[in-house]
């Protein structure tokens, strides 16, 4: 993703950094995954590993 125009200050340095990070997380697609985003995959692994309770706790 490009800049819409060049940055001017920190605020749009950080804009652009967060954008790319979505872009990167959410919208690209991954080959060594499926072709899909990374955020789709990781919802899609935890959808199916819940987590084992604990034994012998004391709530």
């Amino acid at each position: 993703m490009k800049p819409r125009r060049p940055w001017r200050g920190l605020a749009d340095v950080e804009l652009g950094t967060a954008e790319w990070v979505d872009c990167f997380n959410n919208q690209r697609l991954h080959t060594a995954i499926g072709d899909i985003p990374p955020y789709e995959h990781e919802t899609s692994y935890y959808a199916h590993h819940q987590p084992k309770p604990t034994v012998g706790t004391n709530a």
